[in-house]
């Protein structure tokens, strides 16, 4: 019976002082609100492009260093690691992306971006963060401030990674390959968050399993024998044959995809031709191939491969002009898989925290998102990318109303999250779950 009693006490003593921790942070997160939305607008103001993250990172990482972390610079690019150590406990990660968007911004805020910049083709481009990195930024920086604060709640070491590139799906694989888990503390679990553009300011969104898609580039050369279009008998019309191909792709997912699993295969752009009356020797079409399952992805890649080809060799095309197909390795990005156990660990200390009405479970999107590569790197290290409501309540209800005015999307020009309790719900919500794996 004792010795039943003593095993007990201290686990009560650890879980009590976690909610303690906890119960504070409504109080500290009000504190630094203020400074906190500051730092939303100068973020917000100022985007920077995949792969030329320079100012951004340079912001966060000053940001960190006043909070006494240990943080290596120029990993993968512009990303950067701090690392807090407190004590023996589990390695957690905390990822935010750093990246905006070739966007204009549309959106009349008073501290909307009108920043301008080159793109790597060199041409003249708006910058916008039109997927509210900067909310992403934002909330990770006050995670830091509270977890920083609060060092006598837990135990453990504290990673905290800044990403470029998350919008070219290219940064996690660059951090990845510079060493992200061999010269820094590997994690024991890491964690993300994404604002959701449908979803009301204040809550939280979860799900189990697979959340976000494989996403593929594919692009498509079909060759043809040109001639006049006079005389198309002495020609083979690439565009007949392309045609031909994009309304075969559409069986892809209708008649071989299993009918209980999911796919996308959606025909971007088809260029072909020069003239009203020349037929031309060429048309190139680009696609992208969402899945979730790596069965499914090989599937539909194959199939992509074996409908272009004998469509081609069905309208007679050479075999020295036959078509190409290629996967555009450096843009895929792998379905993201949130752990369950993970998931369910975390639930009620979030429902504890906002309610069981503010935490909701959504059903999963065909978008990609490279932070599934850090659960790919190492498959021991579970991962939970969880979603960030930024509506503001009276927009939702009138979005909701028949015939009232829908809301923007994610990557809209016209997309804008409401800053001040979005903020201080990603802070709470990445928080209170650092303190819950800290525990141990």
């Amino acid at each position: 019976m004792w010795k039943r009693i003593l095993f007990i006490l201290p686990l009560v003593s650890v879980a009590a002082h976690a909610q303690v921790a906890a119960d504070q942070l409504g109080q500290l997160v009000a504190g630094e609100l203020d400074s906190l939305t500051t730092l939303y607008e100068h973020l917000h103001r100022n985007p920077e492009l995949s792969f030329y993250e320079e100012k951004t990172a340079e912001r966060l990482i000053s940001e960190l260093r006043k909070l006494d972390f240990d943080v290596t610079p120029q990993v993968g690019g512009h990303g950067f690691v701090a690392v807090l150590k407190n004590g023996d406990g589990p390695t957690v990660m905390i990822r935010t992306d750093l990246d905006g968007l070739p966007v204009v911004e549309r959106t009349g805020r008073s501290y909307a971006s009108d920043t301008r910049t080159k793109d790597d083709q060199g041409a003249d481009v708006g910058v916008m963060h039109a997927c509210a990195h900067d909310i992403h930024m934002t909330s990770f920086v006050g995670t830091a401030r509270m977890l920083a604060q609060l060092k006598s709640d837990w135990s453990g070491t504290l990673v905290m990674i800044g990403q470029p590139a998350e919008e070219r799906g290219a940064g996690a694989r660059a951090m990845l390959q510079d060493g992200l888990f061999t010269r820094f503390p590997r994690p024991d679990y890491v964690l993300g968050l994404h604002t959701d553009a449908g979803l009301e300011t204040g809550t939280i969104g979860y799900g189990y399993g697979f959340v976000f898609a494989n996403v593929d580039s594919v692009d498509v050369t079909i060759r043809g024998v040109s001639g006049h279009g006079a005389a198309p008998h002495l020609t083979k019309d690439p565009i007949v044959i392309a045609s031909q191909v994009v309304l075969a792709l559409q069986t892809i997912v209708s008649r071989e995809v299993r009918p209980t699993d999911s796919a996308v295969v959606t025909v971007g752009s088809i260029h072909g031709g020069t003239k009203h009356n020349i037929i031309s020797d060429e048309v190139k079409l680009q696609i992208t191939v969402r899945s979730y399952s790596d069965e499914t992805r090989k599937m539909v890649l194959d199939s992509i491969r074996r409908i272009t080809a004998n469509i081609a060799r069905a309208a007679g095309v050479p075999a020295d002009r036959e078509p190409t197909v290629k996967i555009v390795e450096e843009e895929y990005t792998p379905s993201t898989y949130n752990d369950p156990a993970l998931v369910d660990r975390l639930l009620p200390v979030w429902k504890r925290i906002f309610g069981s009405d503010r935490v909701v479970e959504l059903d999963p999107a065909m978008v990609g998102e490279d932070f599934s590569r850090y659960g790919r790197e190492d498959p021991r290290v579970p991962i939970f990318m969880f979603r960030l409501g930024t509506i503001d309540p009276a927009r939702m209800q009138e979005s909701q109303r028949p015939g009232g005015k829908s809301l923007p999307s994610l990557h809209s020009a016209f997309f804008w999250p409401v800053p001040r309790p979005t903020i201080a719900t990603g802070v709470k919500s990445m928080t209170a779950a650092v303190l819950e794996l800290m525990s141990e």
